[in-house]
C-alpha cells in the first residue's frame, strides 16, 4: 500500500493542483465532534435516515423539493410515534400527496423509529450511541445500520452518516475503484474481507496522512475520477 500522499498527489494532478483540491475538499467536509453529534436529536436522526433512503435510486432534488412536505406528513419525525404507527395511519400515508408514495419506503420509517428507539433505551439515545461510535471501526457501524435498522445497507447508511456529520468514509464507485487500484479490495464486492481491507487502510491512512476519513474517501475518488 503506497503512502496516501503519494495517492494525494494523483488527486491534485487530476484536479489541478493542490490549491484546487483543497477548494474542492472545502471547510464543509470536516466532521462534527462527538459532542455536537450527541447534541442532535433522534428525531433528526430519523429525518436523515428516511432523506436519504428515499433519495436511493430516485431524483435526490425532486427529494429535497418535497422535504418540508415530508417533515409534515411524518410530523416531524416523532421516534416514539412512529414507532407505534398505526394501521390506518400506514394507509393514510400511501395517499399523501405531500410525500412519494413508496408503501416499502414509507414502512422502513417505521422500522427505523423502532430501531433508533431501541439504541435510545440501550445508550441512552441514539444519537449517543452513533456519535461514541468508534471511527476505526465503520465497517461495524455499517453493519448495524444494515442488521438492525431498514434499508440502511449499502451507500445509503453511509451517506446519511456523512451528512450528519460523522467521520465517515463512502464507498462509491470511484472510492472502490481507487482501493482495487490500491490492492486494498480485491474486486468490487462488499464482501467482508473487503471491507475489512478498506477499514485497515482507511486506518492507516488516517493515523499517517492526519487527514480525516471524511478528506480520504474524497481524496481517493478524485485520484479516480476525470481531471479539470
Amino acid at each position: 500500500m503506497r503512502p496516501f500522499e503519494d495517492i494525494e498527489a494523483l488527486a491534485a494532478e487530476k484536479k489541478g493542483g493542490p490549491d484546487q483540491l483543497a477548494k474542492l475538499l472545502g471547510e464543509h467536509n470536516l466532521p462534527k465532534s462527538e459532542d455536537e453529534l450527541e447534541q442532535i436529536g433522534d428525531d433528526r436522526w430519523l429525518s436523515m435516515f428516511t432523506k436519504c433512503v428515499f433519495q436511493a435510486g430516485f431524483s435526490w432534488k425532486v427529494i429535497e423539493q418535497k422535504w418540508p412536505g415530508f417533515e409534515e406528513a411524518f410530523e416531524g419525525f416523532d421516534v416514539a410515534r412512529l414507532a407505534f404507527l398505526p394501521d390506518e395511519a400506514f394507509e393514510a400515508l400511501l395517499k399523501d400527496t405531500r410525500i412519494v408514495r413508496n408503501g416499502a419506503k414509507i414502512k422502513s420509517v417505521q422500522h427505523n423509529a423502532v430501531f433508533l428507539k431501541d439504541l435510545a433505551a440501550e445508550h441512552g439515545s441514539a444519537a449517543k450511541f452513533i456519535a461514541r461510535y468508534p471511527v476505526t471501526d465503520q465497517i461495524g457501524l455499517m453493519e448495524t445500520l444494515k442488521k438492525r435498522g431498514s434499508r440502511l445497507g449499502g451507500n445509503t447508511g453511509q451517506i446519511a452518516l456523512r451528512f450528519m456529520g460523522k467521520e465517515s468514509f463512502i464507498l462509491s464507485g470511484d472510492v472502490v475503484n481507487a482501493l482495487i487500484r490500491e490492492n486494498i479490495m480485491e474486486n468490487d464486492r462488499l464482501s467482508k474481507k473487503n471491507l475489512h481491507a478498506a477499514q485497515v487502510a482507511f486506518n492507516d491512512w488516517k493515523a499517517t496522512s492526519g487527514r480525516t476519513l471524511n478528506e480520504i474517501s474524497r481524496i481517493l475518488a478524485f485520484s479516480v475520477g476525470t481531471g479539470h
